[in-house]
């Protein structure tokens, strides 16, 4: 088998890395990249289920905090980023534990976003997160409605 040079050609490289490791030859794995590339994996994961949540909470907090624009592509985006976030929690188990602190990084940009997309002062929209994670990723929960006298 040649070898192929991880930064001549990486998708060859994969492959050719994935057929040593299927054939034990251990002597041939390009050890140090291929650390380096599950590391890159693990940290993509993380931030897609980090991802998921910031757009789930951004749609959640428009959803409320202007109910009289609501819709369907609100809905579906919100339900989108549910299905996202449990497919990507399903296939990383291990990433439920830290949902608490994704929840709030996550809810820290959308408030940010939210604001930026509804032309609503930051102030509008409260400091922590309003909903607890099984709100989040039940598939029916919608939020009440915020009345403008209630801001």
């Amino acid at each position: 088998m040649s070898q192929t040079s991880y930064e001549q050609d990486f998708y060859a490289w994969l492959t050719e890395q994935a057929a040593r490791l299927r054939a034990k030859e251990w002597d041939a794995l390009d050890i140090d990249h291929l650390a380096e590339e599950l590391d890159t994996l693990g940290r993509s994961e993380r931030h897609a289920v980090w991802s998921h949540l910031r757009v789930l909470l951004l749609h959640l907090l428009k959803w409320t905090y202007q109910p009289q624009r609501r819709g369907r592509s609100w809905q579906r985006s919100i339900l989108l980023a549910r299905q996202h976030l449990e497919r990507r929690l399903r296939d990383s188990p291990s990433l439920r534990p830290e949902l608490p602190v994704f929840m709030a990084e996550a809810y820290t940009d959308a408030r940010r976003l939210a604001a930026l997309e509804t032309d609503l002062p930051e102030s509008t929209f409260p400091l922590k997160c309003p909903w607890n994670l099984d709100q989040l990723q039940n598939l029916d929960f919608l939020p009440e409605a915020v009345e403008e006298e209630t801001r």
